[in-house]
């Protein structure tokens, strides 16, 4: 007998009931009957106290079923009645959970009056119906590996009340079929959640067969991320009384009355929308500024929130690839900066041009599937608020892959922008050359100056009002702050929307970046400058000691100034740094609340559609 079979660990389960060793069975122990009636033996209340006791050696776990501690009693005040026939038949209720079981042989047959069977958590992916005995009324088999009904179907209990088929790989039409009134006519309760069905319409067609069904369970299938759900469920079975573990109010029936019978009524389609409210805690870019900056470049921040959602695939002949390119190009542009503008506005380009003939796409032209597309909010200026406003509703036909991507959940991250502007070359306004020296600066200045008339005010009017307009942007700098997790399994389960304020922690500026990067380079410099020295004073063994003390307290002075400079931005680290950097974000998927709303709906849609112009 296969270890794995479930006959297999039913016979272990009993073997360590232990019904006939102390203080059950016969023996020695027992004082009355069988027993010698020595020193040794005990009263039958003592042995029932033993099995009962919590700290007693001899309590053993009977969670499997609720008959065993009272077959253990029995074996402590009837040990002749136990045989083997008596034992199966004694047994109506096993509850065998997550011991890796795999199949179900003809072994299960002894308990001939067995009414409940849980199964779950197991390894089972077939139900030979031919070794379930006729008396079953409860059949639990959530979260195993079951594919197909066709075996359970074949000949099903006649008596079945209960049962559960969740978190299993069911999708297909034809497991729809084996869920009808021909093979289930005493059915009241059905648990479908968490498995695989996206076909709401064949679904419910099936169900309606079940002439006793009043409690079901649907949630955790792609096809409750549709509109119109619970409404079209309610409405399409009206002897349900509970829907996902609440009860259908008289109200709630009463407004989804009539969803069912409405025509082109689209049931397989979802609608997510996702709004991004304020942002608040980033540092100030510019509050580490040094105030001796030359003028140029002109430094600009903005910031922008990127998150990636699921939305309708563009047609066949469109290539997602250039999407991903141009992202991948975006991101290399702003790590190297080696792109030029030229490939930026043309990769721009073809970017636009993707995004409006998918945008064009009506529901007969683009396929069911989704992708995960990114999208990037407006850019803003800097202020300890900023109010970002962005709503996106995005329309998913691939249920199943909504559900995928909802049970993994959103990724968002704030970026920062850096851009510098130059002035553009003309023959009024000379610009100092990079490869420039800084005498050759200081000896342009000279020459400049004389000829410079005027207050420096007027000066510098005069400076902007040339400058500003005629602005050359270098290619912008992109970096990521950070980036969060967003967990949306609570959408999946009849969860209509959800609220976070995204915590994304002390968020560092790039000055501040690059004086931590400092510090932490400290110690190599000293180390390098202490061989310095030595090699030095061996050097100059024969200079003066007057010499060489000018010069070591002259270097200490150096290191000081040095290290005292260091310190500065670690000090305004601390005391800037307090606020955590938050994002307000919802998601919500549109449920029609009523079928008067389902049709006003439904108009608007058809309205729309008539409208759209007919692509070839």
């Amino acid at each position: 007998m296969s270890s794995n079979t479930l006959s297999a660990v039913l016979e272990k389960q009993i073997h360590c009931l232990c019904l006939n060793d102390f203080p059950c069975g016969y023996g020695s122990w027992r004082k009355t009957g069988y027993g010698t009636g020595g020193a040794e033996t005990e009263e039958t209340d003592a042995l029932l106290d033993l099995l009962s006791c919590p700290h007693s050696p001899w309590v053993y776990d009977e969670s499997w079923s609720p008959q065993a501690p009272a077959l253990r009693q029995l074996a402590v005040l009837a040990p002749e009645r136990l045989h083997a026939g008596f034992i199966y038949n004694y047994f109506t209720t096993l509850r065998i959970v997550d011991k890796g079981v795999s199949v179900i042989d003809n072994g299960l047959l002894k308990f001939s009056k067995l009414e409940e069977l849980v199964l779950s958590a197991n390894k089972i992916s077939d139900i030979p119906a031919v070794n379930l005995p006729n008396t079953l009324k409860i059949l639990e088999l959530r979260a195993n590996q079951l594919s197909a009904l066709n075996s359970l179907t074949s000949c099903p209990p006649p008596r079945l009340r209960y049962l559960g088929l969740g978190s299993n790989n069911l999708r297909t039409h034809e497991d729809v079929s084996h869920l009808t009134g021909r093979h289930w006519p005493l059915l009241v309760c059905l648990d479908l959640s968490d498995c695989e069905f996206q076909d709401q319409q064949a679904l419910l067609n099936a169900l309606s067969t079940l002439p006793c069904l009043r409690t079901l369970v649907l949630e955790g299938n792609p096809f409750i991320l549709a509109c119109c759900y619970p409404g079209f469920t309610v409405d399409s079975l009206p002897q349900l009384s509970c829907l996902d573990a609440s009860w259908i109010s008289p109200e709630e029936r009463h407004c989804f009355r009539g969803m069912a019978k409405m025509s082109d009524l689209i049931v397989d389609r979802a609608s997510a929308t996702v709004s991004i409210g304020r942002m608040r805690g980033i540092p100030d870019p510019l509050l580490s500024a040094d105030e001796n900056t030359p003028d140029f470049p002109v430094v600009t921040y903005s910031y922008f929130i990127t998150y990636e959602f699921l939305s309708r695939q563009t047609p066949v002949n469109l290539k997602l690839e250039s999407e991903s390119k141009f992202d991948a190009a975006a991101i290399t542009h702003v790590t190297d900066g080696g792109s030029s503008d030229a490939d930026l506005q043309s990769n721009k380009k073809e970017t636009s041009k993707l995004h409006i003939r998918d945008l064009m796409c009506t529901e007969d032209t683009c396929r069911d599937t989704a992708h995960v597309s990114r999208h990037c909010t407006s850019k803003l200026t800097w202020s300890g608020s900023m109010d970002v406003s962005d709503t996106q509703t995005y329309i998913v036909r691939d249920l199943r892959g909504l559900k995928r991507f909802l049970n993994q959940g959103l990724y968002l991250s704030i970026e920062e922008e850096k851009v510098l502007s130059w002035p553009a070359v003309s023959e009024d306004i000379t610009v100092a050359k990079p490869s420039q020296t800084g005498k050759e600066k200081k000896g342009a200045k000279g020459k400049e100056s004389p000829i410079k008339s005027g207050s420096t005010k007027d000066k510098s009017k005069d400076k902007k009002k040339k400058s500003l307009p005629e602005l050359v942007q270098d290619t912008p700098i992109r970096r990521i702050l950070g980036s969060v997790h967003v967990p949306l399994q609570s959408l999946v389960k009849r969860g209509q929307k959800v609220n976070v304020l995204c915590d994304f922690g002390v968020l560092h500026t790039e000055s501040e970046v690059e004086a931590m990067q400092t510090l932490e380079k400290g110690p190599g410099k000293k180390i390098k400058e202490d061989k310095k020295k030595e090699e030095k004073e061996s050097k100059h063994r024969r200079g003066s000691d007057t010499k060489q003390r000018n010069t070591e307290s002259s270097k200490g002075k150096g290191k000081g100034r040095k290290e005292c400079e260091m310190d500065v931005p670690t000090d305004n680290f601390v005391s800037v740094q307090l606020e955590p950097v938050t994002v307000e974000l919802s998601v919500e998927l549109e449920k029609w609340q009523s079928a008067s709303e389902a049709h006003q709906l439904l108009l608007l849609h058809q309205n729309s559609q008539s409208k759209q112009p007919v692509l070839s």
